[in-house]
């Protein structure tokens, strides 16, 4: 375990793409995902390209990242790409799959939404442009995304949308607010396009908890104490991966939310 003051926080683990379990079952398919330099979206791409997909790995300022991550994905003899995009423009958004698809050479059968930004603020003092930025990037987008991504996915060819949430879109508070918002928005979105989108394209979103801390932690930020976790465990990377990769899998599931929070949800 890792002491900081009155923090308590498991040790970040690196994802290990070879604990998924048996490979390339996404052999064939090509994915993108939106903020996939790093963090979180890094180990993602790592395990789609396990499981043996091509991955386009979106980014907006990490382009030295995402090209390590895109060499990394190479290691394991499939192909990748990165491809720049500013999700806050709508317009770039919108154009964003299409961009993917041709960067690949073939049309996208994944999506996995989880480029976000995320920020302090309470209902009293969340300015109008940081509710503006939240909702665009962390709403709009994954909308644009999706509905671009609906009119690409050829016919007779099962689709898959994974949108990354938060658990707060189900308990929201009063902290966070323009992104807490936005995810219960997100949550919606989610549970909408499952039926709009069906049967071609399954949608279902993962639901996180304090899994990795923000590497510059903004003002007001309150660190997770791990005494607040019903399993008294932060979820590691592999973990969020594990459950993505078990959406992809499982054919039978849509308009699902699973809960990779160690219960927060339900405290």
């Amino acid at each position: 375990m890792t002491e900081t003051g009155d923090m308590t926080i498991d040790q970040i683990v690196e994802p290990r793409p070879e604990r998924l379990g048996e490979r390339g079952f996404l052999a064939g398919t090509t994915a993108l995902v939106t903020g996939g330099a790093r963090r979180i979206g890094r180990a993602l791409c790592l395990a789609l390209a396990w499981e043996g997909a091509t991955v386009v790995v979106h980014y907006l300022t990490s382009e030295a990242a995402a090209a390590a991550t895109v060499l990394e994905l190479e290691a394991f003899g499939g192909r990748a790409f990165k491809v720049k995009c500013d999700l806050a423009d709508p317009e770039n958004a919108a154009e964003l799959v299409i961009r993917a698809a041709a960067i690949a050479g073939r049309p996208l059968d994944i999506l996995v939404n989880n480029a976000s930004v995320f920020g302090p603020g309470s209902p009293l003092t969340t300015t109008v442009e940081q509710w503006d930025l939240n909702q665009a990037v962390n709403l709009r987008a994954p909308f644009l995304l999706s509905q671009a991504f609906a009119g690409q996915v050829p016919a007779g060819i099962v689709g898959n949308i994974i949108n990354l949430n938060d658990f707060r879109a189900v308990k929201p508070g009063t902290d966070h607010f323009a992104y807490t918002m936005s995810k219960v928005g997100l949550h919606g979105l989610t549970r909408s396009l499952a039926l709009a989108l069906a049967p071609g394209i399954r949608v279902n979103e993962l639901a996180l908890g304090a899994v990795m801390a923000p590497e510059e932690a903004p003002d007001g930020y309150e660190h997770t104490l791990r005494e607040q976790i019903p399993i008294r465990k932060f979820p590691s990377l592999d973990e969020v991966s594990n459950a993505m990769v078990f959406l992809l899998g499982n054919e039978g599931i849509t308009g699902q939310t699973i809960f990779v929070d160690g219960g927060r949800h339900l405290t």
